[in-house]
């Protein structure tokens, strides 16, 4: 079964833990360790886990989580694998608005993680429904696998099994779907739930300048 980006986190948290110290972490250490907010919400992340049949656990032991074997051995091959270097370097901040300080910064970005998500895919933009969003025609969007948004996000949708479009997500009182463009010229489309299907909801936009 699929996992979430933060169901991977946290498998791939207790994989790496289990390889470095010989023993399951407890509760509090995943807590720790991905900043979670609550011993709860890690409790709610094992359970989703377990039922996914990614991990095994003894009854009421917070430290006998058992990653299954064929995604401990999954994890093993992917650290050990050689790879590209998805690591950019920052070099400060520069200004859009008001003129700012120029400094070098021992800083990266680490694309290795969020380009190995199986949850995300990537579109090309045809059109110019979203431009007051920055996002333009010819732009790439990176989109996360989910069916479940909130007002105002920016999503993949289905129309009807056939016509996808992307667009901002509203839920109206009326029952219905308006899925509103970001381009003043044109009118929001509004559409039963029971004809939308949500494929994804907006990461980031890639445009490319040659």
């Amino acid at each position: 079964m699929a996992l979430t980006r933060r169901q991977k986190e946290v498998l791939d948290f207790i994989a790496g833990f289990v390889d470095e110290n010989r023993h399951c972490p407890s509760y509090e250490e995943i807590a720790k360790g991905l900043q979670l907010a609550s011993l709860a919400t890690v409790h709610k992340h094992i359970q989703t886990l377990e039922t996914k049949q990614y991990l095994r656990r003894g009854f009421n032991q917070s430290r006998s989580l058992e990653v299954a074997d064929s995604y401990l051995r999954e994890y093993r091959q992917h650290r050990a694998a050689p790879g590209p270097n998805l690591e950019i370097a920052v070099h400060g901040r520069i200004a859009a608005g008001t003129p700012v300080q120029s400094f070098p910064a021992a800083e990266t970005l680490d694309f290795g993680e969020l380009l190995n998500d199986k949850n995300l895919y990537a579109l090309q933009v045809r059109g110019e429904s979203m431009i007051d969003d920055h996002i333009c025609d010819g732009d790439y969007v990176l989109i996360e696998k989910t069916s479940e948004v909130r007002n105002g996000e920016i999503v993949v949708a289905m129309v009807q099994g056939s016509e996808t479009t992307l667009k901002r997500f509203y839920r109206e009182p009326d029952g219905r779907a308006r899925l509103q463009p970001a381009n003043s010229t044109m009118e929001p489309r509004f559409v039963p739930m029971s004809d939308l299907q949500i494929q994804g909801k907006l990461l980031a936009v890639l445009r490319k300048y040659r």
